[in-house]
């Protein structure tokens, strides 16, 4: 994609369906008039009242504990400079939705228009009453220290400049892991630190809090070392000045055991690199490129650990490792501000969160078979759903113990399950879907590229790295498209139509005729069918010249399943096929079987959907919990659309004994475990979170999960295919954009897993 084209699909990105990346959405019924007179005039004098005469009782009954501020005059944005403060907000916006999805705060964003640090000071304190914090960012230095400190002292709310402490409280996480895997002490480990800007003062700073000593750093900026000579030296420059005569970074990087990165690209050199102290500790955060590139890094020095700012590397130094979860344990306690010791609380969580057995979500994320405390895990990912329960806890704890909290926490336990609870409103599972697609991008048939949201798809997945996109289609019009969405890649595309094909059809259809000459197939109608899309992309995938397909954009079902049962048939030991549709719903993921295929299956039949889901769940890195759906409960009705779930439930319980899954059971009881606990107290699905729903029939599945994909605009992924030979997947008529997106990384994550299981066949054999 040329430079034009990503700068308008990120202006379309901001503009589209409706401007911006967050909206205010109502929390309180207002269907009817009561409601209304209880949320405005006249009910809403009560709580007025109330607050009037004890200002706390804003936390009781406003948004006002869950609310944070992003604040800027956009002095310092991104890299770009001083663009003034309406040019920062989309940058304000895109923090207020790390926030939420990361951690279920809400933010308003706030631009102000002046660079007057009293002014600046003054408009905050104004409105401050509305928030219970403040997150200031992108404010340049000094005046950020300044804001901060005046700030800190003057309001009774946290307050903390992300860019100052958020890559600070992550890299230090980092440092105390990599001092300890190199047996070194971190007194006496001598550090660099290449740039003297906001952040590289916070890290200092709390560097020496873990012990590391100001008399064994270095700090430089543009005119070199910060030497205490120098005049005309700022503050916090001054504080970090050295006695020691050197001028330069080669100069510092001799013997140095730590490199710290908050400047610029490409600064240091291999020669830097092998002049520095035996297993070499390098920071290097500059973004989006890092001061040594890694490849070049690690080739260079064997022995090193070496952490970025980027999410391609290991290690990589994220702020948002931080800043949602720090501001989530100090609104939970009402903080009245983060002092160092919550902070400290932060880097230790997150160094300990790194040395703990990573739940299988994050090792199928990451395409590990385990990820390891080591050189190239040394900090948490990004990723890691227990973040949100390990490190809030941390800050809330120092809050308490440090006096700056107004409320207490009594049940840490309760408190971990309603942090953990928080997280099923986001698509964290989307974004582990795409990120592990990537890892080993497969070829994948585009068997309608000649529709253009089939293309756009293409295009996307191979920008991104998702995939290796073959195109079907007529060529012509896949090269107009191609032109007019700015979609300049060589790839494969293939119209089966033509006679410059003939020979690969000939050789497929000879293959087709050969497997089916007894069932009716002539030679002739082979040759026939291979001038097809579907027939001539399964037998792509069938004969090994590509890895998986996508189809159905635009043809019904049915008469794309066809030729895919013919040609590709079923995976060994499966005896009919099904799909799951997994759903973005705001109780996290939920995955609904059958939807696509079988009419309405036998007991055994829906044992073996169970059973597929539950390997699908798994693929995901997920624990399944699976209930079977009837409108009946535990036997209480004898029809026999009930009995046929219990019958199923019973195989499973005999032959599956430790799988979770139960029924036969309503929806709401599946999926509301207070009702479940009350009245089946005996059920094996009790004090678990149901993520499955196996459905009796093709009806029950498919319209529910078209109707919570409209009336709940829950993301649909699917229908994912289960119990193919090969990584085969059919679109749901019409499907948009993102859904063939996310449907082609499924794809790809099947051609992985199935490319894992052969080689692992052939091991054995």
């Amino acid at each position: 994609m040329s430079e034009e084209s990503k700068r308008r699909e990120a202006l379309i990105y901001h503009a589209k369906p409706q401007p911006g990346k967050i909206e205010v959405v109502p929390t309180k019924k207002y269907a009817s008039q009561r409601d209304l007179s209880l949320a405005y005039s006249p009910g809403v004098a009560e709580p007025c009242l109330e607050i009037e005469k004890n200002k706390d009782l804003a936390y009781r009954y406003t948004a006002k504990g869950n609310l944070v501020a992003v604040i800027s005059n956009g002095t310092a944005v991104l890299g770009l400079g001083n663009i003034g403060p309406e040019a920062s907000k989309p940058v304000m916006e895109g923090k207020g939705l790390l926030f939420k999805i990361f951690a279920d705060i809400d933010v308003f964003d706030i631009e102000v228009n002046t660079e007057n640090v009293d002014e600046f000071i003054e408009t905050v304190k104004n409105i401050a009453p509305t928030f219970g914090g403040i997150n200031l960012e992108d404010i340049k230095a000094p005046e950020a220290f300044e804001i901060e400190r005046r700030l800190k002292e003057e309001l009774d709310i946290p307050v903390m400049h992300d860019d100052q402490h958020g890559t600070a409280i992550i890299s230090s996480a980092a440092l105390i892991n990599a001092v300890e895997l190199t047996n070194r002490k971190i007194d006496k480990t001598k550090i660099v630190i290449s740039g003297a800007g906001a952040a590289a003062i916070s890290c200092s700073r709390l560097y020496q809090a873990c012990g590391a000593k100001k008399e064994n750093m270095v700090m430089l900026d543009s005119k070199g070392v910060i030497r205490k000579d120098r005049e005309n030296l700022t503050s916090e420059k001054a504080e970090f000045a050295t006695h020691r005569k050197i001028d330069t970074l080669d100069e510092a990087m001799k013997d140095a055991d730590v490199f710290i990165g908050l400047s610029l690209a490409n600064i240091v050199t291999p020669e830097m690199l092998l002049s520095m102290a035996k297993d070499p500790i390098v920071l290097a955060m500059a973004n989006p490129n890092p001061e040594i590139k890694y490849d070049l890094a690690v080739a260079t020095r064997k022995d090193i650990i070496m952490a970025t700012g980027r999410s391609d590397h290991p290690n990589q130094v994220n702020n948002v490792l931080g800043f949602p979860f720090i501001f989530r344990g100090a609104l939970d306690v009402r903080a009245t501000k983060i002092n160092e010791e919550m902070k400290m609380a932060a880097v230790k969580a997150l160094a300990r969160l790194a040395k703990e057995p990573v739940p299988e979500q994050v090792n199928v994320a990451y395409g590990e078979t385990r990820l390891t405390f080591g050189k190239d895990y040394i900090i948490p990912k990004p990723f890691d759903p227990r973040l949100i329960a390990e490190v809030p806890p941390a800050v809330a704890k120092a809050a308490i113990e440090t006096g700056v909290a107004k409320k207490k926490i009594k049940d840490w336990e309760k408190y971990k399950d309603t942090l953990l609870q928080r997280l099923g409103s986001d698509n964290k599972l989307v974004r582990l879907l795409l990120n592990r697609a990537r890892l080993n991008p497969k070829r994948v048939v585009f068997a309608e590229a000649d529709q253009l949201d089939v293309l756009k798809a293409a295009q996307i997945a191979y920008e991104e790295g998702i995939a290796k996109p073959i195109l079907l289609g007529r060529t012509e019009t896949i090269k107009e498209l191609m032109v007019s969405i700015d979609f300049d890649a060589d790839i494969p595309i293939i119209d089966p139509k033509t006679e410059e094909e003939n020979p690969r059809k000939n050789r497929y259809a000879k293959v087709y005729w050969d497997q089916r000459r007894r069932r009716g197939v002539t030679y002739y109608s082979a040759q026939r069918l291979m001038r097809e899309r579907n027939y001539f992309a399964a037998m792509m995938v069938n004969q090994g010249d590509a890895d998986a397909l996508i189809s159905g954009y635009s043809r019904s079902y049915p008469t794309v399943v066809k030729p895919m049962l013919e040609l590709i048939g079923m995976a060994h030991g499966v005896t009919r096929i099904a799909t799951t549709n997994l759903m973005m719903t705001k109780r996290g993921p939920l995955f609904l079987s059958d939807t696509s295929i079988n009419i309405d299956p036998s007991a055994k039949d829906l044992a073996k959907i169970a059973q597929m889901t539950s390997s699908v769940i798994k693929l995901f890195g997920l624990n399944p919990v699976l209930a079977m759906i009837s409108y009946s409960n535990f036997g209480s009705s004898e029809h026999e659309k009930a009995s046929k779930i219990r019958e199923a439930v019973s195989y499973l319980h005999r032959h599956f004994p430790d799988m979770d899954v139960d029924g036969e059971l309503q929806t709401d009881f599946a999926l509301n475990d207070e009702m479940l606990r009350e009245n089946f107290p005996f059920s094996k699905l009790v004090g678990k979170k149901v993520n499955s729903l196996i459905f009796p029939n093709l009806d029950s599945a498919n319209i529910t999960y078209k109707l919570l994909k409209e009336l709940h605009e829950a993301d649909s992924i699917g229908p994912i295919m289960m119990g193919m030979r090969k990584p085969v997947h059919i679109l749901q008529l019409g499907a948009s954009v993102d859904e063939i997106v996310n449907m082609t990384a499924i794809a790809v994550i099947d051609a992985q897993q199935k490319e894992k299981q052969e080689l692992e066949k052939a091991k054995k054999k």
